[in-house]
């Protein structure tokens, strides 16, 4: 029998024709296959196929490269969204589900997945109690065939990252099983969710899953899967049946950042369906005021079990818990503040978006109305149109700025380059497409200031109000009370 070394011919690329391996896997005959011609149905490796983020850079015809208008496009990009008021459960029953098997040991997500994914539920927890003070949560991992619980059903994001902390340190093992997970029970108040990290390609179940799927619609209760592998069909089907036939639910991430956007897009309550409204119910509430205890008195709180010398006391039996939003564990009541309550309604009533403020209105403002940061000035002429040369990625290497312009210079025209037109300098297609605006600026449709992007993401995604409308209302009460008092004493003096 022959040497299969000598027997098995290799794709070759141009730059390695002719070159014998040092494994003996390539031909001695400059790449010629049997009965071909050299370089003849040759492809690329895969170590050519590398996308590097610095191989697509934009350069201007002056040689800088403009990088500002991506990130900021990226920022904008995140704003653009449905601002319309629909009706939302803001009272949130969630259950995270972490896929703790041994394929989450994979490093296609760095430092792998199970790392990472931790990472980015610990991040999730802090989000998506800022965005839902008074929703519950409870996270569960998959490991071994069976389901491992990390945080009982709770309020207080504290509990769950420090619970999350102890089991990133352990290692992946076994088969993940989604029937296990399943397995839930939750309040029959609010809404009630199923989040999957998912990076499996099969599940390990001890029973027929369309059972507890079937179960799964029956309760109401919504499955929303985040894949870091390829689609799996019963993930597909368990996503589409829990949600109306919805399969947007169920989707890939393709690289880490798309990973967290996908994460932190769950923090977004669900819209309420027309059959979900029809069953909706009253749900009785304390809202506890804060109590401090002399120095010499410290008591024990019912929700750890700890000396403490403040708190607050439920409404209805008069036990003391240390953190709200909470349950009391005595009698159940949900306790909270009025300022929970408030922080909810954002999700009901969404701010709108800022539009881009253009050159021709870009006059009214030199800085930001919220941090008085100047913009840039106004040009005296209309900016002119400027060609952009964006660099397609190319095997290994790439041309750099400096290169660009020394050819430029001795009249050469640089390989492998696109041009394209952006209205003003250094504004790619990219960041126009997102809409960035031109001149640095953001008008609110209300009050028609103007703000800069980082005022811009702050408002929509932190505090949820715009301060030159805030702004308007306050000079409005201020204007009521001087028109109120001047009225009385204008009648004093007529008295």
């Amino acid at each position: 029998m022959a040497d299969s070394d000598d027997e098995y011919v290799g794709d070759l690329s141009g730059d390695d024709a002719g070159v014998d391996s040092v494994y003996g896997t390539r031909s001695k005959d400059g790449g010629k296959g049997k009965g071909g011609q050299k370089g003849k149905g040759t492809r690329k490796a895969a170590w050519e196929e590398v996308h590097r983020a610095w191989d697509e850079v934009a350069i201007a015809e002056d040689g800088s490269i403009t990088v500002a208008e991506l990130i900021e496009a990226e920022k904008r990009r995140r704003l653009m969204r449905d601002t319309t008021p629909i009706q939302r459960g803001i009272i949130r029953h969630m259950v995270l589900v972490l896929d703790m098997s041994i394929a989450m040991a994979e490093k296609d997500l760095l430092p792998n997945r199970f790392a990472l994914t931790f990472s980015y539920a610990m991040e999730f927890v802090n989000t998506f109690f800022q965005q839902n003070p008074i929703s519950q949560l409870g996270i569960i991992g998959m490991r071994d065939g069976i389901a491992v619980r990390i945080s009982d059903m709770s309020g207080n994001p504290v509990e769950h990252i420090e619970k999350l902390r102890q089991w990133a340190l352990k290692d992946p093992i076994g088969n993940p099983s989604l029937q296990n997970a399943l397995e839930i029970h939750t309040p029959s108040h609010g809404t009630r969710e199923v989040l999957i990290i998912y990076g499996a390609l099969l599940s390990s179940d001890p029973g027929d899953i369309s059972d507890t799927i079937t179960s799964l619609i029956a309760d109401r209760i919504r499955v929303s899967i985040i894949g870091l592998a390829a689609q799996v069909a019963i993930c597909a089907e368990l996503c589409a049946r829990t949600n109306d036939n919805d399969d947007s639910q169920y989707r890939i991430a393709l690289h880490e950042q798309h990973f967290r956007e996908l994460f932190l897009a769950a923090t977004t309550p669900p819209v309420t369906h027309e059959a979900e409204q029809s069953n909706a119910s009253l749900l009785m509430m304390g809202f506890p005021s804060r109590s401090l205890a002399s120095k010499d008195f410290v008591s024990l709180c019912a929700c750890h079990n700890k000396p403490t010398r403040e708190g607050y006391t439920c409404t209805r039996c008069r036990i003391k818990v240390c953190r709200l939003p909470a349950s009391c564990p005595v009698c159940g009541l949900t306790l909270i503040l009025s300022i929970h309550l408030a922080r909810s309604y954002h999700h009901l009533f969404p701010l709108k978006s800022w539009v881009a403020v253009p050159w021709t209105e870009a006059k009214k403002s030199v800085a930001c109305f919220s941090c008085q940061t100047p913009f840039p000035p106004v040009p005296k002429a209309a900016p002119p149109k400027i060609k952009l040369k964006v660099k397609e990625s190319s095997g290994v290497g790439g041309q750099t700025a400096a290169n660009i312009a020394k050819a430029k210079g001795r009249g050469e025209v640089p390989a492998k380059t696109n041009t394209v037109t952006a209205p003003t300098p250094g504004l790619l297609p990219e960041a126009i497409k997102a809409g960035v605006s031109e001149s640095g600026r953001y008008k609110c449709p209300e009050c028609e200031e103007h703000f800069c992007i980082d005022c811009d993401i702050y408002a929509h995604e932190t505090i949820h109000n715009c301060p030159g409308c805030l702004a308007r209302l306050v000079k409005s009460q201020q204007q009521q009370q001087e028109e109120v008092v001047g009225a009385g004493e204008a009648m004093e003096v007529d008295s």
